[in-house]
């Protein structure tokens, strides 16, 4: 990958932070993290620096439906994983710093993320930061410039598309990394929609998301489904 293209976005011409997170389950309030990983690559989607990852005992069952997408079972997890506050307290302080650094954070579907670790640090008492306008999520954007391809949006059908190979879905490293190295394709492809301020592009994302979701639950409404609802929210759901 290289960033030599013409009117590539500022922001994404340097080192980027991503972000992700493999969990107990969906419930954005329930949920308990299992692995995450936050660390930064390179403009060629390359890792900076060694592995920051965390394997946590999450405290409760891991559902066996999940331990088959993670990989992650109960007693591996209470065998060797690290206490979940601790861990938390890690998470944040580690993209904080990315934060202070003014550089951006991408992450795939970024409320689901963002929402779960939010609700770990008000249930473990931690100071919550303001999210800055530094997220980037590639769900959003790839929904909002390439709205008719036909195929799913999981990170595995769209990651292909942006010639970005994932090895080992559903790896908290492996996730993070193939959504960043999906961000920069999307700079490259879309480099005029994206030439502008990170501030202005986080704006626009509140606006995109919230439209994608009152779209799809009208869609899904029209289908029957009359009790569909959505909780609104980006980055974060509450």
């Amino acid at each position: 990958m290289s960033n030599d293209v013409i009117n590539l976005p500022e922001w994404i011409s340097g080192p980027i932070a991503v972000f992700d997170l493999e969990t107990t389950g969906l419930d954005l309030k329930s949920a308990r993290i299992v692995t995450a990983c936050a660390v930064k690559i390179d403009p060629d989607g390359k890792q900076i620096g060694n592995s920051l990852e965390w394997l946590a005992d999450p405290g409760i069952p891991i559902p066996a439906i999940a331990a088959e997408v993670h990989g992650i079972t109960t007693e591996f997890a209470r065998t060797n994983g690290k206490n979940l506050r601790e861990v938390v307290v890690e998470i944040v302080e580690t993209l904080s710093g990315y934060f202070s650094e003014g550089i951006p954070v991408i992450a795939y579907n970024a409320p689901y993320d963002f929402t779960i670790l939010k609700q770990h640090a008000i249930d473990f008492g931690i100071e919550w930061p303001e999210l800055p306008p530094q997220v980037v999520d590639p769900l959003v954007l790839d929904r909002q410039f390439d709205r008719y391809r036909k195929g799913g949006k999981k990170l595995t059908q769209v990651a292909p598309v942006y010639g970005v190979v994932l090895h080992d879905a559903h790896n908290a490293t492996a996730d993070a990394i193939a959504a960043g190295q999906v961000l920069q394709a999307m700079a490259r492809k879309f480099s005029t929609q994206l030439n502008i301020p990170l501030e202005d592009l986080f704006s626009l994302q509140k606006t995109w998301s919230s439209e994608q979701e009152k779209n799809f639950a009208d869609f899904m409404h029209r289908q029957g489904k009359t009790d569909f609802v959505y909780t609104p929210g980006w980055p974060e759901k509450f």
